[in-house]
């Protein structure tokens, strides 16, 4: 039996196959993610990232229960597969939101090959903020499934985030949309929702 392998920070870069990336177990405290064929690790976020992302989950997941014809699966331990790439690449957002995820099918037989985003969200980190404005917007422009990309930057003030937007036009992102803290944010991709950027509202 092939020895389990432990991934840790010393490990970024690493080339790896997708089964044995899938197959290895990571050091605490850090995120693991496979991209170009690479481990690529970052530290484990903060207490106020989380939050961020716990409230504009809550927000989605309220969302998800009116229209579910819109959004009918969340996640925030999504891995996006990027199609035709000859090396695997397998970023996972700190939230994924489906359209058509297959709730009828048996809990086994549901792989995150066989579903794709329309909207991915992440929170930007102070350690690693490349990760999210810049790597992010070019592999997430690949994934046709992805409408939207929502980019919320805390590293100012975490109690009044701003955010950016990037909305699908074809092949490419119309120009991004920022959005102030206390503004709101409104999107055809989901009917009567209204984001006002405040986490404490």
């Amino acid at each position: 039996m092939a020895a389990i392998t432990v991934l840790g920070p010393a490990d970024h870069g690493r080339p790896m196959t997708r089964e044995e990336f899938e197959s290895a177990r990571g050091q605490e405290g850090y995120h693991y993610e496979l991209i170009e064929g690479k481990v690529y690790v970052s530290p484990v976020p903060d207490l106020p990232h989380d939050r961020i992302v716990e409230w504009i989950l809550g927000l989605l997941r309220d969302y998800s229960r009116m229209r579910p014809d819109v959004i009918n699966y969340i996640s925030t331990r999504a891995r996006v597969i990027l199609p035709g790439r000859a090396v695997p690449t397998n970023p996972e957002p700190d939230l994924a939101a489906f359209h058509d995820f297959p709730h009828d099918q048996p809990f086994g037989e549901v792989s995150w090959d066989d579903i794709s985003p329309i909207l991915v969200v992440e929170v930007v980190s102070e350690d690693d903020p490349e990760k999210d404005l810049e790597r992010n917007v070019a592999l997430y422009l690949e994934v046709p499934s992805i409408r939207e990309y929502w980019i919320l930057d805390p590293r100012k003030d975490a109690d009044h985030p701003t955010m950016r937007v990037y909305r699908r036009r074809g092949r490419r992102w119309q120009r991004p949309i920022n959005v102030a803290p206390g503004e709101t944010y409104a999107t055809r991709l989901l009917p009567g929702f209204a984001l006002r950027l405040d986490p404490h509202d």
